[in-house]
């Protein structure tokens, strides 16, 4: 589904947004990268640290199961 292994130049990845599920006061963020052949995920608070690469199909399957309340915390 996914692998911690660094996106072939992170540095030159454009295009971060925070995830519109990320929320809550204390600053708990993803941010991912559109326009990539994989789906690229860090946190917000850590822009230089590791990027997780998911499969558009493992990230469309994290994110279904986000919002059906499957993950618990």
């Amino acid at each position: 589904m996914h692998t911690n292994e660094p996106a072939t130049d992170d540095v030159a990845l454009t295009g971060w947004r925070k995830s519109s599920y990320s929320g809550g006061a204390n600053g708990d963020c993803l941010e991912v990268a559109d326009g990539h052949a994989t789906v690229p995920v860090r946190d917000s608070k850590t822009p230089a640290g590791s990027v997780l690469n998911f499969s558009a199909q493992g990230w469309s399957r994290f994110v279904a199961a986000v919002k059906s309340s499957e993950l618990s915390v």
